[in-house]
């Protein structure tokens, strides 16, 4: 495929609005949904999707073999599974816009991870980054008041997020592994992961008593589901390949920048949310350290949201 890098640019600036889409999308439908039916229902909707795409890009090599099974395992269940039902579990509690900030701290988790398991150097810009980002999610978990830390007061949902924060840089750190030792494409990972976090959330579901709430869902709540599984998982996944293959996986990260940003503008558009000085201040400190830390080493994989 032969694209311009003003086209890439393009396609990642849509990204970023799918992937904030899924903070909004993902609030509506927590109203109907359970959260691990939610998780369950996405990557069920997105299969048919990835597995065609992963088919007609590896068509010789889109069957694990039985030694790469067990990686794919892993990270099914500890990065999407948990992921998903953390993040749909802390919308039931917190606004799409602390969701999405807190969401995007994902790259310093991972690096102080990497730091940690890969002794990856993290250097004065990456640490000053992390630094200031860590202290953009607590304004926006302690919301300026002191109190609520000196208490540990704290909204149970901004608490669930991070907690999916730190389950995806898990994640990402077990794939980056994974991925050499067992020559794991990003395609085949991404396609089987979604696809082990579908089947591991089969018991959670049954668990939620589906009959007491799907006879009550809407056409809305159902489109929500839709919109997350193919735009904010497979479409947002695939151009952020493209824009990793064109432009590098330091340049694509940067727009990463972007999901709070958008999120704070289609929730207050569409959830009537309020955005306050203190979630701009936060914004502005979090995107800082977003950039400080992924301009210099990539760090993200793959979309979190």
């Amino acid at each position: 495929m032969r694209l311009s890098e003003q086209a890439v640019y393009g396609l990642m600036v849509c990204t970023a609005l799918f992937w904030s889409g899924a903070f909004i999308t993902g609030k509506m439908a927590v109203q109907q949904f359970p959260a691990f039916a939610l998780t369950f229902f996405r990557f069920l909707f997105a299969l048919p999707f990835i597995f065609a795409i992963l088919y007609v890009k590896q068509r010789q090599a889109w069957l694990p073999s039985r030694r790469q099974w067990r990686p794919l395992l892993v990270l099914g269940t500890v990065g999407t599974f948990l992921y998903h039902g953390l993040f749909f579990s802390s919308l039931h509690y917190t606004t799409a816009i602390n969701s999405s900030l807190i969401g995007a701290t994902n790259p310093m988790v991972t690096a102080l991870l990497a730091a940690a398991f890969f002794h990856d150097r993290l250097g004065w810009r990456r640490t000053a980054g992390i630094f200031l980002s860590f202290g953009g999610v607590f304004l926006t978990i302690t919301r300026g008041d002191w109190q609520v830390a000196a208490t540990l007061q704290f909204n149970t949902g901004d608490i669930f997020m991070f907690a999916a924060v730190w389950s995806w840089a898990v994640y990402s750190v077990l794939s980056r592994g994974y991925m050499k030792q067992y020559e794991l494409t990003p395609l085949m990972v991404t396609a089987y992961t979604f696809l082990v976090c579908t089947l591991v959330s089969v018991p959670f579901v049954l668990w939620e008593r589906p009959a007491a709430y799907l006879p009550f869902t809407t056409w809305g709540g159902w489109l929500a589901i839709l919109y997350m599984a193919v735009f904010a998982s497979v479409l947002g996944y695939l151009f952020q390949l493209i824009a990793i293959q064109k432009i590098g996986a330091p340049k694509t990260a940067i727009f990463i920048n972007l999901v709070p940003v958008f999120t704070m503008l289609q929730a207050q558009l569409i959830l009537g949310e309020t955005v306050t000085w203190l979630q701009l201040v936060s914004a502005g400190v979090i995107i800082g350290g977003v950039y400080l830390t992924t301009s210099t080493v990539p760090i993200i994989k793959q979309s979190s949201t």
